[in-house]
């Protein structure tokens, strides 16, 4: 499965070499290209952005820098930062960035760093598939919540709704937080604001999942992934 990577660089060539780059490498998929902070912080702070897995992002750019848009983030991503100055480095490492290029960079360099973020998004997947069970904190208290009993996770402004057999549970987090700490063999996003457990899908009708008469759309962009799971006759 390829990784959607994201380029924001004030410096067109920059974004022409990343894109050139990201088309050499299999594992990678360029779906957005931005100019500046400001666009980019528009679509990743639309609740979380599921089609982003790594983050190419200029420190030094006019308006918003690569700095001060990863301080605005509130779901996790691999941010592998570019600079054409060095003394950034520091504080680059401590905002836990995956990788740090600098200005002018090699293919190779750049696979090193694409390498690094896709080992640790699989070391995320398989740690997520060794657990069953999640601990969440709503309403002042710590519930532990078994996955086989989760129905569906809903997403609500800046709070997701676990929705399980037993109840719900309101909980201050984002929807691509929360699918990391799933495993992706039961559990998958079909909707910018649904995830689901496979396991607990009743029937599909008019491009809606229905779980426990729920009826949950199925997202445009979302099909062809799901339909792709499905051992359908």
């Amino acid at each position: 499965m390829a990784l959607n990577c994201m380029v924001v660089d004030d410096d067109e060539l920059a974004r022409l070499m990343i894109r050139k780059y990201v088309e050499k490498t299999d594992f990678l998929e360029m779906t957005h290209e931005m100019s500046n902070g400001i666009e980019a912080s528009n679509i990743l702070l639309q609740k979380d952005n599921p089609d982003v897995d790594i983050i190419f992002l200029d420190i030094e750019m006019p308006e918003m820098s690569g700095i001060e848009l990863m301080e605005s983030l509130t779901a996790d991503y691999q941010v592998i930062m570019i600079t054409s100055a060095e003394k950034y480095a520091v504080r680059a490492f401590e905002k836990n960035v995956t990788d740090y290029l600098v200005k002018p960079f090699s293919y190779g360099r750049f696979l090193k760093a694409a390498v690094k973020a896709n080992e640790t998004l699989e070391n995320q997947r398989k740690k997520a598939e060794s657990f069953h069970e999640l601990y969440v904190k709503s309403d002042s208290r710590i519930y532990k919540i078994i996955l086989d009993n989760i129905l569906f996770i809903e997403a609500m402004a800046d709070y997701v709704i676990f929705n399980t057999i037993s109840g719900k549970h309101i909980v201050h987090h984002t929807m691509k937080g929360i699918e990391k700490k799933l495993p992706a063999s039961t559990f998958g996003r079909v909707h910018r604001s649904y995830i689901i457990n496979y396991d607990k899908i009743n029937y599909f009708e008019d491009m809606n999942v229905v779980i426990n008469e729920k009826y949950i759309p199925v997202g445009v962009s979302y099909r062809e992934k799901v339909f792709e799971r499905l051992n359908m006759l």
